[in-house]
């Protein structure tokens, strides 16, 4: 998050799993976000390789920009980084998961709202082909 903070970058939903994160936010320097990014994946991979003594070890090794091409994609986007800790099987509810903005969304939305974006936009096959929502 402090490499969106830094270059001004607005983020509407983020979501942080033991193995990848996501992020959706808004930003007119891609560029110097993902080599922000790159730089995060290295420091912290190295150091927490050398905590479990697992060096060469990938923790993050990759980020991936797309084109957000229409409010539904962006909304189905924002449900797909919500409902990623269900997807996987760690919680059954998305205020069940603590590393995620879904709580915050939730309260500032409201559930209703929350509701009625969650039927309008479904996850459908989302994810498998990012670029055709």
């Amino acid at each position: 998050m402090q490499a969106c903070r830094e270059i001004g970058a607005r983020v509407y939903a983020w979501c942080i799993l033991p193995n990848h994160y996501h992020v959706l936010a808004r930003t007119g320097e891609i560029k110097t976000l993902l080599k922000s990014l790159g730089k995060f994946h290295g420091r912290s991979s190295f150091n927490w390789n050398g905590q479990d003594q697992s060096r060469g070890r990938h923790c993050w090794y990759n980020a991936f920009d797309r084109y957000i091409r229409s409010d539904r994609h962006f909304f189905a986007s924002l449900n797909y980084v919500h409902h990623n800790p269900v997807h996987h099987g760690y919680v059954e509810k998305w205020l069940d998961w603590p590393w995620s903005s879904a709580a915050e969304f939730i309260e500032q939305t409201g559930r209703e709202e929350t509701a009625w974006l969650w039927r309008e936009y479904p996850l459908l096959d989302y994810g498998k082909k990012w670029d055709t929502y």
